[in-house]
Parts: structure tokens; C-alpha cells; sequence
């Protein structure tokens, strides 16, 4: 008898634990995507140390929530450090890159905002 295979995103109304989610792997970069909408996505990556991604830029905002490890992000040539529990906004049209200062899984929310719309520059403390 076969076991079926791990379902590909997150199932609507059954909770998961976000960093057991997505796994590391040597050397590597390693993405899921969990939520596929016409509105945004939300992706689930797993960086071992030293590894990232090159500078480039996004058409749409995007929220990263870095959930353990640290990270250094760069947008527009200015360095942030981020460990677990921290999160940035990476506005769109600015670009941006990262790398791993240690191993470090994050979350990633894109979203398409429609024409006309856009994030504010903060949001108020709650």
C-alpha cells in the first residue's frame, strides 16, 4: 500500500506549523508555495548558510516574515539585519536582495494590488 503524498499548498481550515513547513537542504535554496491567489501568493523558503538570491526587483509589494535563523536584506543598497521574528516590506519597483547569515527560513506574502491602490508607508502600532 502507497502513502499519498503530502498535499502541495495549505489546506484551508487545518493549522500547520509554518517552519516545519519548508526544510533545508544542503547548499540550497529551498521554496513551497502554500497559497496561489489572483490577489498574491504566499511562499515558504529554507536557506542554508551563505546561500540568496541576487538583487532584482518585483512589480508588487511584498511582505517578508523571517521566521528563524538571520538574514541580511538589502533594498535599494541599504542592508537590514533580520532574525526570527522580525519582518520588512519590500516595496515594489525597489530592488532588493538577500543572504543568509545563517541558515534561515522566511515567509513570503506578494500582493497584487489593484490599479490604484497602494500600502501605506507604515502602519500603526497595535
Amino acid at each position: 500500500m502507497t502513502t499519498p503524498a503530502p498535499p502541495k499548498g495549505l489546506l484551508a481550515a487545518q493549522a500547520a506549523r509554518t517552519a516545519e513547513f519548508v526544510g533545508y537542504q544542503a547548499g540550497a535554496v529551498v521554496s513551497r508555495e502554500i497559497v496561489r491567489k489572483p490577489a498574491g501568493n504566499v511562499t515558504l523558503f529554507a536557506f542554508d548558510e551563505g546561500e540568496g538570491l541576487s538583487e532584482h526587483t518585483a512589480p508588487f509589494d511584498a511582505l517578508v516574515q523571517v521566521l528563524e535563523g538571520e538574514v541580511e536584506i538589502m533594498i535599494s543598497g541599504h542592508a537590514h539585519r533580520l532574525q526570527g521574528g522580525m519582518m520588512i516590506l519590500l516595496p515594489a519597483g525597489q530592488a532588493h536582495a538577500l543572504k543568509a547569515v545563517t541558515r534561515f527560513k522566511m515567509m513570503l506574502t506578494m500582493i497584487r494590488a489593484q490599479t490604484g491602490f497602494t500600502l501605506p508607508d507604515r502602519f500603526p502600532a497595535g
